[in-house]
């Protein structure tokens, strides 16, 4: 089962030159002349890039919304799952997944109409938002407290080619640039005892074709499509079987003409057909090197995004299609560092892996402390969190008291330093009990840390514009 982010960020480093064949053969299928080798290294470096988030999402929606066997399926495509609880250690489909609010999820199939997606009036101090994301990983809308408010409402999602009327009662259209999408619910929880009132919300969130909420005949259903199967191994195979899969679904835009044409070179793309096994061994050498230097370079922009303040990187990586304006390796930064991440207007996620002094965060060699001055608690409208991670798969850690993170509804119970400071203790052994409000168990070996500001405050002080405002998270300190 696909787990951990190596399986997928380094999908086609490994186990690449298994068999052998005629490249003649490819060539002749697709029309096009071969590259050269070298040719061939550079289309496969740019081509893994680009399609890193669209790999990584087609995973992610055949564990949730194909493989009822995968051990992490949520439901079929058109169907809501209402989570009961925050995600733990044992969530391991998506990385870096956060644990403040109870997710809800739709994998929405377009093709063969429109959805509609429905929510009741919410409290107006209870936080939600429904984040729009499709096969791209474009953050194409939101409905939610800070985008739409807390009142009720119908709301229509379109595929890429839909034409039709907007009917009555509908509050706002968002068209998906690809044929699957994804609908993320995030609900505020306040604390364990909160949990109930949560279910309650998700209750009241409902999904219905168009034909349904018009009370007409349905039209009639789309094709049935033959899913690839993704694991590990799998994915290591053959990292461009399912970008050329995942393609079929998502047309061209303007500003893909040029990647699209160099992967229609060696047979990736609609209406292609390419698969490793039929190249000889020394093109397969050379597109492993492309691909190699493609996660090189993903990893370099990870490390490197924003701006370093304080020893976190601060950036506004997510967006919609604008918003990255055909830059993939800012793509598929956004996809490797937290795929799923928010548009930094609604949620804004400070992350890093070392200390003040540079050095890896690593909980077998030193405990650490946060400490927030008096009165400078991130600003936010809604809430903030500081989760923790291991190191390595960006995923939750098992720990012995459950925690996860540390976020603002648990102030009331956490102890202030006498200068009215706050202080986090960041470490694998408990600080003592008097300290253990405030401690954030870390795993015995290396640390991943995001802080997380849900609809960051516009006005000073402000993490906005991201990098560049006039908060500046505190650094983490080695003792």
């Amino acid at each position: 089962m696909l787990t951990k982010r190596d399986l997928l960020t380094s999908a086609a480093m490994a186990g690449i030159a298994a068999t052998t064949a005629s490249i003649t053969s490819v060539a002749a299928r697709n029309n096009t002349e071969w590259p050269s080798l070298m040719e061939a290294k550079d289309i496969a470096e740019d081509g893994f890039i680009y399609g890193l988030p669209l790999v990584m999402n087609y995973a992610i929606m055949y564990e949730y919304a194909v493989d009822r066997n995968s051990g992490q399926f949520k439901a079929p495509f058109n169907q809501i799952k209402n989570e009961p609880n925050v995600y733990t250690y044992k969530d391991t489909a998506i990385v870096t997944p956060n644990s403040d609010t109870p997710y809800s999820f739709i994998w929405m199939d377009l093709r063969a109409e429109p959805v509609v997606l429905s929510v009741p009036a919410i409290d107006s101090k209870r936080y939600f938002s429904v984040m729009l994301c499709d096969g791209n990983t474009y953050n194409y809308g939101y409905i939610g407290t800070r985008a739409t408010g807390s009142d009720a409402g119908d709301y229509m999602v379109v595929g890429p080619d839909w034409n039709g009327d907007t009917p009555p009662g509908i509050k706002q259209v968002f068209r998906s640039s690809t044929e699957f999408s994804l609908a993320g619910y995030r609900t505020q929880l306040f604390g364990p005892d909160d949990l109930d009132n949560v279910k309650e919300v998700q209750a009241g969130y409902k999904v219905q074709m168009l034909s349904a909420y018009l009370e007409q005949t349905p039209p009639s259903g789309a094709s049935t499509v033959d899913f690839p199967k993704i694991d590990k191994d799998l994915v290591k195979t053959n990292f461009f079987d399912y970008l050329d899969f995942a393609l079929q679904f998502a047309p061209a835009q303007s500003n893909e003409k040029e990647i699209r044409a160099k992967l229609a070179r060696i047979g990736v793309g609609p209406g292609k057909t390419f698969n490793f096994k039929d190249l000889p061994v020394k093109h397969k050498l050379e597109m492993a090197l492309g691909m190699k230097s493609g996660q090189r370079k993903v990893d370099k922009a990870v490390a490197d995004a924003g701006k370093a303040i304080n020893g976190w990187r601060v950036s506004g990586l997510p967006g919609d299609s604008a918003h990255y304006n055909g830059n993939w390796l800012k793509r598929a930064v956004a996809a490797q560092a937290g795929i799923y991440g928010n548009d930094p207007e609604e949620a804004t996620y400070p992350y890093t892996r070392v200390d003040s002094d540079g050095r890896t965060l690593d909980g077998s060699k030193h405990n650490y402390t946060i400490t927030f001055p008096a009165e400078q608690l991130p600003p936010v409208n809604s809430f903030w969190s500081v989760t923790m991670y291991d190191g390595k798969s960006q995923l939750l850690i098992k720990n012995p008291i459950n925690r996860y993170l540390i976020n603002s509804p648990m102030l009331p119970a956490m102890k202030k330093n006498e200068d009215g400071s706050l202080t986090l203790y960041v470490q694998k052994d408990s600080p003592g009990p008097d300290k253990e409000p405030n401690w954030l168990p870390a795993p015995n070996d290396t640390i991943y840390l995001v802080m997380r500001l849900y609809w960051p405050k516009t006005e000073a002080p402000s993490i906005l514009p991201a990098g560049n405002g006039t908060w500046r998270p505190p650094a983490v300190v080695a003792q």
